[in-house]
């Protein structure tokens, strides 16, 4: 692990900017939306996926753009969801495997290479415990010991199968070893969105977009007056007297995802449990770490890694970046607020936080 400290530069933006950053905050992120009387604007607000999200064109096309991209999110939903009986993912839970779209099977390939390449640390088999814990469905409960090692035999994607068809579809067939195994994509399906809704902007000669769902950002381009965005990353454990964001990055063209323990969570005789597990213990995370963020081209990836490094904690997250930098920049907050971050990108960020550049 290569680390050089850096002088810390504070996070200053103007006023009418830190106010939007904030009304704007979904999860994980927030960003300036800009405005250009030189270019058409559209924007669309949904919820969709369990989240909020905020998708804005810039262009002639700018408003067929946006409805594009909105429909292709409910198409995508309505494929991924565990949570609509009638989507692929669920048919597949409920029938113990069976044929699968592209779109499905594309995503089942990725989340196979990121279980591989992490060592187990991603997972999308882990969904049973996730049901079992309640955070799909939002009756938290611990399980017991026992039933959770009645479950933890159902994780591990090794025993996960895909076969494509020969007809050239894309199309594919989901089988598992196991009776009772289930599959989960909400980690990658916002990911995936995003990058479609980009290519969608391609489509529609969108040079300049910003695309917010829920946190995972996605940069076309770069803003209309041709300077970087800026996305600011939110603090992980703010109170009342505190600013949203522990530091803003310039960025443009990219992918900006985090992963973090204040998302989504629930506490019960006083122990807070997190949403992001542990694929080896069938449990919410122990990770010190309190966020990381991963930027790179495609969303898709951003949103595969972000959520093993979490798992992995610091030294971990730090190896696997040092094997995969060629893949991806990362900003990491630890423990103690000591923000990690890609050499890359680290004179695009700034922060009033203890900042150590990895090299």
């Amino acid at each position: 692990m290569k680390l050089k400290s850096i002088v810390i530069k504070k996070a200053t933006l103007p006023m009418a900017v830190s106010l939007l950053l904030s009304s704007l905050f979904l999860s994980g992120c927030e960003v300036k939306n800009p405005f250009s009387k030189e270019s058409k604007e559209s924007t669309v607000t949904l919820f969709a996926m369990d989240t909020y999200m905020t998708i804005t064109a810039y262009g002639e096309n700018a408003s067929e753009a946006t409805a594009a991209a909105s429909d292709e999110i409910n198409r995508l939903e309505d494929l991924f969801s565990t949570n609509i009986d009638t989507s692929e993912v669920a048919t597949v839970n409920k029938n113990g495997g069976g044929e699968v779209s592209k779109d499905t099977a594309y995503l089942i390939e990725k989340s196979i290479e990121y279980y591989e390449s992490t060592k187990g640390a991603y997972d999308i088999t882990i969904y049973p415990l996730v049901y079992e814990w309640g955070f799909t469905t939002q009756d938290y409960k611990v399980p017991t010991e026992e039933r959770i090692n009645e479950l933890l035999p159902l994780v591990g994607s090794d025993m996960l199968h895909l076969e494509y068809k020969d007809d050239g579809s894309g199309d594919a067939y989901v089988s598992f070893d196991k009776e009772g195994m289930m599959i989960d994509l909400g980690t990658i399906a916002k990911g995936y969105a995003s990058q479609q809704i980009a290519d969608i902007f391609e489509s529609y000669g969108i040079e300049n977009g910003l695309i917010n769902l829920g946190g995972n950002v996605q940069l076309v381009g770069t803003k209309t007056d041709g300077s970087d965005w800026k996305v600011a990353i939110q603090k992980p454990d703010k109170d009342s007297e505190d600013t949203d964001y522990v530091g803003v990055l310039s960025a443009s063209n990219c992918a900006v995802t985090t992963a973090g323990g204040y998302e989504r969570y629930f506490e019960e005789d006083g122990v807070t449990y997190r949403h992001i597990f542990d694929p080896s213990t069938g449990r919410p995370t122990d990770s010190s770490l309190k966020s990381v963020t991963i930027v790179t081209k495609d969303g898709v990836d951003a949103d595969g890694y972000d959520t093993p490094l979490f798992v992995m904690d610091l030294d971990g997250a730090i190896s696997f970046w040092e094997e995969y930098k060629d893949l991806f920049s990362v900003i990491i907050i630890g423990e103690d607020d000591t923000i990690y971050i890609s050499e890359d990108i680290a004179d695009s960020f700034t922060t009033d936080y203890p900042v150590e550049v990895l090299q």
